[in-house]
């Protein structure tokens, strides 16, 4: 029987140096191997099933394509907002950080086909008149209210039931939008926040209280999902 444990000191440092060797060997060559044996998924375009989706998307494409954006989300969390939102059949959504309105636009997507209006909070009036012009480009400025001012003051005028929040704003604001939002949150209702990874203290709140659950999706710009159980 062979054995490390008979072999002088000598002979152990250069098992020892094999197997280090051979260890980082692997480690390479899974992390070659990782993409062959683990594809990424393809990034499909979405697909336009009406003129109105059409006039969202094709202004979409053209804020994104001139630079006219600002602290806005990527196109991956963009598509998530319009699925979830679309999925829940939202037709209450208060979002906390408009910007230039291009998280609006992908709402808007759902808010089309379910009737429903956006509440949108922004504080930069800069932003919010660019915001504007782009809902207006789009065709949608029917279904968004754009509030202009302070959001910690002004989400006192939000009436629930709400299906959808989402939160993107200053980030050490987040756990106040969430304290002002769960009373006005109906039960199996979505409470999104975009770049998490920022908010330890956002993360730990809703992943404490029994009364949500919360998964994380991190392919963009890091997206957490929270339902109101109750």
């Amino acid at each position: 029987m062979f054995s490390a444990l008979n072999y002088g000191p000598s002979k152990r440092r250069i098992w020892s140096v094999f197997a280090g060797l051979f260890a980082v060997a692997l480690f390479v060559g899974l992390g070659i191997l990782a993409p062959l044996l683990r594809p990424e998924v393809p990034n499909c375009p979405p697909i336009a099933k009406t003129a109105s989706e059409t006039r969202i998307l094709n202004t979409l494409d053209e804020v994104l394509r001139s630079g006219e954006v600002h602290a806005n989300v990527p196109a991956s969390d963009g598509r998530m907002l319009w699925v979830l939102a679309e999925a829940v059949n939202a037709r209450n959504i208060v979002e906390i950080g408009t910007s230039t309105g291009v998280s609006g636009l992908w709402f808007c997507l759902a808010l089309d086909k379910t009737g429903g209006m956006l509440h949108t909070f922004e504080l930069d009036a800069g932003r919010a008149a660019m915001a504007r012009s782009h809902f207006q480009r789009a065709g949608v400025s029917h279904l968004v209210n754009l509030v202009q001012g302070d959001a910690h003051r002004n989400l006192g005028s939000v009436k629930g039931p709400v299906d959808v929040a989402f939160i993107d704003a200053e980030k050490q604001g987040y756990l106040d939008y969430l304290n002002q939002l769960l009373p006005l949150m109906r039960p199996g209702g979505l409470i999104l926040a975009h770049n998490v990874s920022m908010v330890p203290e956002y993360v730990a709140a809703v992943t404490r209280n029994p009364e949500l659950e919360t998964v994380f999706y991190m392919r963009g710009g890091g997206l957490s999902v929270t339902v109101k159980k109750m």
